[in-house]
C-alpha cells in the first residue's frame, strides 16, 4: 500500500470522502489516505493528523515525497485538536482504531466539528459504540459498508448530521448492513454468534448467581435476534 494505491479498507474509506471536500484524516500514520485523495483530484486539501512522533514524521515525509506540502498540512496533535477553525474542514476520516477509541475521540474536542458536513468512520472492532454516539450526538448514519481483506473484517460507518433512533438490534449490527446483508455481514455474525454459545457454555459451569443468569438470558436473546436477521 502506498499513496497511489491504498488497500481495500482505505480505499473503501477514501470512496465515501465528498467531491471537492476539506479532508482531515486523524491518525494519518503515513498520510496515504489524503495523499491517494489529493492525487485521484477528489480533493485539494487536507489535514493529516497524528499523535505519535514516530507516525507523524512519516507522514510529513510522505507529503513531502508526493509533493504536496501546498495541500496536505500534516499536525503533530491530539485527536481533533489537529484541526483548526481556518482549514475550513467539511469532513473527517478515522479509520483502523476500535470504536470506543473513535468515540472518545469525538467526544474529546466537539468544537472541531462544527462545520463539519460528514464523517467517514472506519472502526477495527465494536462499531456499535460509533453508532451509540451518533444516536445520542445527532447524527446520521448515511450509509455503512463491510468488507474483509487478508482474513479480517472491518465496517465503514458514514454519517452526517441529523437524528436517527436505531433499535437495539440496529445499533449491534447496523440498519442498512442488516438490510443488505452481504456475505460478508453473514459470515462476522455467524462467527460472533459461535462465540456467544462458547461463552454460554463455560457460564453452565459457573454458579447460578442471578447475574449469571441474567446474563445468559441476554445472550439467548441476542443470538435469537441476530438468528432471525441471518434466517
Amino acid at each position: 500500500m502506498n499513496a497511489q494505491k491504498l488497500s481495500k479498507r482505505l480505499a473503501t474509506v477514501a470512496a465515501f470522502v465528498p467531491q471537492e471536500a476539506v479532508v482531515a484524516d486523524i491518525g494519518s500514520d503515513h498520510a496515504y489516505l489524503p495523499c491517494y485523495l489529493v492525487n485521484q483530484g477528489i480533493i485539494n486539501k487536507a489535514v493529516a493528523g497524528e499523535v505519535v512522533k514516530g507516525p507523524y514524521e512519516s507522514a510529513c515525509q510522505e507529503v513531502k515525497r508526493e509533493g504536496l506540502t501546498n495541500n496536505i498540512t500534516v499536525r503533530l496533535a491530539n485527536g481533533l485538536e489537529a484541526i483548526e477553525r481556518a482549514d475550513g474542514v467539511t469532513a473527517i476520516t478515522i479509520a483502523g482504531m476500535g470504536g470506543p477509541l473513535i468515540a472518545s475521540i469525538l467526544n474529546h474536542a466537539p468544537s472541531r466539528l462544527e462545520g463539519v458536513e460528514r464523517l467517514i468512520l472506519q472502526p477495527n472492532i465494536h462499531a456499535i459504540a460509533i453508532r451509540e454516539w451518533a444516536v445520542a450526538n445527532d447524527w446520521m448514519i448515511v450509509d455503512e459498508a463491510i468488507i474483509k481483506e487478508d482474513g479480517k473484517i472491518y465496517e465503514i460507518l458514514v454519517l452526517e448530521r441529523g437524528q436517527q433512533p436505531l433499535s437495539s438490534l440496529e445499533l449491534l449490527l447496523g440498519q442498512k448492513l442488516m438490510a443488505e446483508r452481504n456475505a460478508v455481514f453473514v459470515e462476522k455474525w455467524t462467527h460472533e454468534m459461535e462465540q456467544w454459545h462458547n461463552v454460554l457454555k463455560h457460564m453452565e459451569k459457573a454458579e447460578q448467581t442471578p447475574a449469571i443468569l441474567e446474563k445468559k438470558a441476554q445472550l439467548l436473546a441476542q443470538i435469537d435476534a441476530v438468528k432471525g436477521v441471518l434466517a
